[in-house]
């Protein structure tokens, strides 16, 4: 009997917990040809998150908890969780039920089929403004304008993985970590099934703008190195402007016989060229923090539980 292992990533989720434990034992109980393994991954809640999936888990052996040992973001709490997956394939699924566990399933049926990476492509988005709907279309223009591999847009981290894409991803041990860019970037063949998106059932989402732009700071930064030929394409327009800047100042100066105002002149260029170099710095920056990052070869995370032992990192 094939296993299927569902990861479920939590931070201070106690208010819907009982709801996704519900909705998924049904789930398990209506798929009996399949082995189920649930791993709640707990990425430092403050709450009663620990002390609910402890008592689910009194109950029910097929739920393990991993326990990290302070919060390390969502990013990190995922491949600890495919670190720790036993499985025959993985399904990310997340504890506010916007994404319907009942779609599991039809990810199982078309996994069967052959496909190794099904994911959940949202038809609509409930609950969400518009002003977040309208950066997340922009954000997917701008990723899939800066990399010749294909961008999967309008979807999440609700998807099931093949155990090649788990141990593919594995692989992996980039500390800033886009996990959206890396379904795409390890390939494997993939399948979309679309639904609607539902707002969350209880609770206030962890995400908020400022995360949500260092995630895709992080998603173009890590996928990409087309931002640093942007110094490039700065340079190429910013000579044509001097030589027709050159070209004008010349023509005027010869047909009036009036000396133009250098000052003025000399001011808007420094700005401008300062600014250009800002950019260009900023740029350079960003990739340097992460080399800087990647070198000092940390671990990703430290577990402080697994199933009730603690973890003693020898």
């Amino acid at each position: 009997m094939k296993k299927i292992t569902i990861i479920v990533p939590a931070y201070n989720e106690e208010e819907t917990l009982p709801y996704l434990y519900e909705r998924l034992e049904t789930l398990m109980k209506n798929t009996p040809n399949y082995e189920f393994e649930i791993l709640f991954v707990d990425d430092g809640s403050k709450d009663k998150t620990v002390e609910l999936v402890k008592k689910y888990r009194e109950a029910d052996d097929r739920i393990n908890l991993l326990t990290l040992a302070r919060n390390f973001g969502k990013e990190t709490a995922m491949i600890a969780g495919l670190d720790y997956a036993t499985g025959d394939a993985v399904v990310f699924i997340d504890a506010d039920l916007q994404d319907p566990p009942e779609l599991i399933p039809k990810m199982i049926e078309y996994w069967e089929e052959g496909y190794d990476d099904v994911y959940a492509k949202r038809r609509s988005r409930k609950g969400e403004s518009w002003l977040k709907k309208f950066t997340a279309k922009m954000y997917y223009k701008v990723l899939q304008s800066l990399t010749s591999i294909e961008i999967q847009k309008d979807t999440g981290d609700f998807r099931l993985l093949d155990r090649r894409c788990v141990n593919a991803l594995k692989k992996i041990r980039e500390c800033q970590r886009n996990s959206k860019s890396m379904f795409s970037w390890i390939g494997y063949k993939k399948k979309a099934i679309l639904y609607d998106r539902d707002p969350r059932i209880a609770g206030k989402t962890k995400w908020n703008y400022a995360k949500l732009t260092n995630l895709a700071i992080d998603g173009i930064t890590s996928f990409t190195t087309s931002p640093l030929r942007l110094s490039i394409r700065l340079a190429i327009p910013t000579f044509i402007m001097l030589i027709v800047y050159a070209i004008y100042c010349v023509v005027k100066c010869c047909r009036t016989g009036e000396a133009l105002q250098a000052f003025q002149a000399t001011i808007l260029l420094i700005l401008f060229y300062f600014g250009v170099q800002l950019v260009v710095l900023g740029l350079i920056g960003e990739y340097l923090g992460r080399i800087f990052n990647e070198t000092k070869n940390r671990p990703l995370y430290l577990v402080d539980e697994y199933n009730g032992e603690k973890e003693m990192n020898e």
